[in-house]
């Protein structure tokens, strides 16, 4: 048996290629719509792609089933279960829970794990060369290292009001399958730690029926009530293009081809593009932005939380134009079209030259801890700290009197907040709070000071600052 684990950083995700080596055959569980890596081992390893399935209509990123399909002619497995408002609307083979399909020697067996999503499937895998009996579990979202998926996505990213209570006692039964599996089971699952379908999940990539047992906190509640209870409390805000992958791989994503190569525009055209008003995502670091950037654009940085903020941010409806190194925008597309986001215009890759031939160029205040924290003492400004982490994050520890404004939700929050106030934003390091602020730059606020080093900074610095007072108008960019 060929067995490879493919991780996907940016979203934390994971997928699976498995082959019978004695036949060749070779089946891809929960791919990714960037689908070279598969074929790039399946030609590796002198296997044929010819079967696909996915545990569930994903939510976080966009499937490569079809992709992938188109370009093997490998058959595509998913499950039929869930009841009719939750079938996948393009051409598959149906699974339904107890079924067995084969890959060669390979044998798996369908599990139906509602709880995450209704028609959510697991996969027994038995190698059936070497034993009777199975060796690995693909959970999906349904089990991951240390956590569950969570039951509240349906009501809170697709709109299907009052099934949070309903998937949580589904997940509860579902738990009691795999409580029944022996302990030595390998268990893979499909997101790790830095996910939104759990609260808590592990770093490690993989993990045992048994150890999970131990350690999982989803599995030493016995009482219903209590179990849906702890499971609702503390999830993470669902990103809003969660609703839009669901729709998408409901109905089968756009079938691309390929990975689109965006063009690089020339100053005329990038000038063009802004007097259209395309939205400009400005990709470099948060500091590099700080220091000059095209009015109205984002800073949206290159980093292992891109697609996430790409797909809390921008239109799937309309283009925009990125800001980033050649040696990136690969890279930064792939993790785009993860997401669906296929609109790119095109790009620009320097904003030296920009600046030098006479463009304009903004700027995002910078305030250190110290400074915060003498002007906070000296209460002779008026000024507001808003705090852009999650909830819960908040919950745990903030800065005194700071207001919690997720970044995600800052646009339709903006009624809330005055132009000729001063703000002060922070997260937990710099990145969200330099989106935010470049959020509310880009909407003609003028005093923004981004928190360098955010809280975690604050927490370490502001008991010995020792700054002498300044204005905020005399403090350093």
């Amino acid at each position: 048996m060929f067995f490879k684990h493919i991780y996907e950083k940016g979203l934390a995700q994971s997928s699976y290629i498995i082959g019978c080596q004695a036949t060749g055959e070779a089946v891809v569980i929960d791919p990714k719509r960037d689908i070279e890596e598969y074929i790039k081992i399946a030609e590796q390893e002198n296997l044929k792609i010819t079967h696909i399935t996915e545990t569930h209509i994903h939510a976080d990123f966009l499937s490569g089933s079809r992709e992938l399909a188109n370009s093997t002619g490998a058959q595509i497995l998913l499950s039929n279960e869930g009841g009719d408002d939750w079938q996948y609307q393009f051409e598959h083979k149906g699974l339904y829970d107890g079924e067995i399909f084969k890959v060669g020697n390979l044998s798996f067996r369908v599990i139906h794990t509602p709880g995450h999503t209704p028609e959510h499937i697991s996969f027994l895998l038995t190698d059936t060369a070497a034993s009777t009996k199975p060796i690995m579990f693909f959970s999906g979202d349904f089990v991951f290292v240390g956590d569950i998926g969570r039951p509240d996505l349906l009501e809170e990213a697709a709109g299907f009001v009052g099934t949070r209570e309903i998937s949580a006692k589904q997940m509860f039964s579902s738990l009691k399958k795999f409580k029944s599996l022996p302990d030595y089971i390998q268990v893979w699952p499909a997101h790790g730690a830095g996910s939104a379908c759990g609260k808590s999940l592990g770093a490690v990539p993989s993990t045992t029926v048994g150890y999970e047992k131990l350690v999982n906190w989803a599995m030493n509640i016995e009482s219903e009530e209590e179990f849906v209870k702890t499971l609702l409390e503390g999830q993470p805000e669902p990103p809003k293009y969660f609703g839009m992958m669901k729709k998408l791989n409901k109905v089968g994503p756009q079938i691309l081809g390929g990975v689109p190569h965006p063009g690089r525009l020339t100053f005329p055209q990038f000038n063009e593009a802004i007097k259209n008003g395309l939205k400009i995502v400005d990709t470099r670091n948060k500091l590099s932005f700080a220091g000059g950037h095209v009015p109205g654009s984002i800073n949206i940085q290159d980093n292992s939380s891109f697609s996430t903020w790409a797909g809390w941010i921008l239109n799937y409806k309309d283009p925009f134009v990125l800001i980033a190194a050649d040696n990136r925008i690969e890279e930064i597309t792939k993790a785009l079209l993860r997401i669906g986001l296929d609109n790119v215009y095109g790009y620009v890759n320097d904003m030296d030259a920009w600046s030098n031939a006479g463009h304009e160029l903004h700027i995002v205040k910078q305030l250190s801890c110290c400074e915060l924290k003498n002007l906070i003492d000296s209460a002779e400004k008026d000024f507001e700290i808003i705090d852009v982490r999650g909830k819960s994050e908040y919950q745990a520890g903030h800065i005194e009197n700071a207001r919690n404004i997720h970044v995600g939700y800052l646009i339709e929050n903006l009624d809330k907040l005055s132009k000729e106030k001063q703000y002060v934003l922070n997260c937990a390091s710099g990145d969200r709070s330099s989106l935010a602020a470049s959020i509310l730059v880009g909407n003609g606020y003028k005093n923004v000071y981004n928190l360098t080093g955010g809280y975690n900074t604050w927490l370490r610095d502001y008991p010995t600052c020792k700054e002498p007072i300044k204005e905020l108008e005399e403090l350093e960019v």
